[in-house]
């Protein structure tokens, strides 16, 4: 007698990331109560269960949601306000003076609202954000239904949501408790960078993470001058001073990560740190290339990133797969490095286990959420496909992305966005914001 459930799916290819490499073919994957309840063969699926949704995907893959490991969702409204400066003058000419003339709670929310949009249409199911104003972005990443990780951010300089550090983690720890227990937004403390919080908020930081069993959100190593300053300032190197002040640990996140010596490198992995690597934003940004062979080797875990869309210029995790792979390849002048399924990797798996959430989501195995992407093959850009994972990495974009599933509830079916707010909406509310900024 079959069994009723609420979700079938049945793809050309399932690739499920564990185990590693392995594309299984007509294989359906059942699901119940937003959970993973079965991976079988097609028509056994089809003899067993009886699914109030059933989905044909006969020239598709399915994957797991893909996972941002490092965004500022809100500042998809400065998309492309500046370009072609490095990073200080980006942040001190442009970056901070908008900020302090425009951010608000209507801000954050309306940029939140367009980047879960963006995301959810490129098969983006969770994202790690950080930004000002985390109520305000949480409600709209439950409003679209979005798996998040809100990032309570951290600096010592007064904005428009807090005055300083004790401000912004009073104000930011009373935000997560207005949202324990809710089934797709956590949270993340976010020091923005050991530039912007003194040692005693580093270290109360290290404290709360750990009392609350938080991550640690923070760009480190991004710039050399960030080094220099670091050396000059505390005679150490960021990651030397983090350490000190107890922040490394393997709820540390260190995004970017593009400067580090052999030192950095073992210290990340002694202490099972994780790294955010955001491939384009580096290269726009003029950082420099991210050591990820070298992470590797050290069995450092590596997630990707979009950055904000104020630096990248897209929240795209195929453009961010893609990069990896082939700047791994160019920069250590060995093609084997970053092969398909470990960028692949990286931006399902590698992103859920740096957020402690590789036991619910990163892939496709029994027990987990139903967090999954489909991606069509179903035109002759794609054709011929002899390997499944080498055209999701090398072929592939956000554009044949067909469908999404949150938690086991569909977000994008056939290419369209189910979110309540329509283009238009989001339209008007990016048109709206853009005239204030000019």
């Amino acid at each position: 007698m079959d069994t009723a459930i609420d979700l079938l799916v049945h793809p050309r290819w399932l690739i499920p990331v564990v185990p590693e490499n392995i594309t299984l073919e007509q294989h359906s994957l059942a699901v119940h109560d937003g959970r993973i309840i079965d991976i079988l063969p097609q028509s056994e699926a089809r003899a067993r269960y009886r699914a109030d949704s059933n989905y044909e995907l006969p020239a598709h893959a399915l994957i797991p949601g893909l996972v941002n490991l490092h965004t500022h969702a809100a500042m998809t409204l400065m998309r492309g306000l500046s370009d072609d400066l490095p990073l200080e003058r980006w942040l001190n000419d442009v970056i901070w003076p908008t900020e302090s003339r425009h951010v608000s709670p209507a801000f954050v929310r309306d940029g939140t609202l367009l980047a879960a949009h963006e995301m959810l249409r490129g098969g983006i199911t969770t994202c790690n954000d950080m930004y000002f104003f985390p109520d305000d972005a949480a409600q709209a990443f439950a409003e679209t239904g979005m798996r998040a990780v809100v990032g309570l951010i951290v600096v010592n300089f007064p904005s428009a949501w807090a005055s300083d550090t004790d401000d912004c983690l009073r104000k930011g720890l009373a935000v997560r408790d207005t949202w324990r227990g809710h089934p797709l937004i956590s949270f993340a403390i976010a020091p923005h960078s050991p530039y912007a919080v003194p040692d005693a908020g580093l270290e109360r930081t290290a404290c709360l993470a750990a009392e609350l069993d938080l991550p640690i959100h923070i760009h480190v190593h991004e710039t050399v001058g960030e080094i220099n300053e670091s050396l000059a300032a505390f005679g150490v190197r960021p990651l030397a001073r983090l350490e000190r002040l107890g922040l490394l640990g393997p709820n540390l996140i260190a995004v970017h990560a593009v400067h580090p010596d052999e030192t950095d490198l073992a210290l990340l992995a002694r202490h099972g740190c994780s790294v955010a690597h955001c491939p384009v934003s580096n290269m726009k940004l003029a950082s420099g290339i991210a050591p990820v062979p070298a992470m590797l080797r050290h069995g450092i875990n590596v997630g990707l990133g979009s950055d904000g869309a104020a630096s990248n210029n897209r929240l795209d995790l195929f453009q961010e797969m893609r990069q990896a792979s082939l700047l791994a390849k160019v920069s250590s002048l060995d093609a084997s490095v970053v092969p398909a399924h470990a960028a692949l990797s990286m931006a399902t798996l590698g992103g859920a286990r740096a957020l402690g959430l590789d036991a619910m989501i990163g892939s496709l195995e029994i027990g987990k959420r139903a967090d999954l992407c489909a991606v069509a093959f179903d035109t002759p850009l794609t054709a011929p496909c002899f390997n499944p994972i080498s055209h999701l990495i090398h072929v592939c974009d956000r554009q044949q992305v067909s469908h999404v599933w949150v938690d086991g509830v569909i977000r994008v079916q056939n290419g369209k966005s189910l979110l309540q707010i329509s283009d238009s909406e989001l339209l008007a509310l990016a048109s709206l914001w853009q005239t204030k900024h000019v």
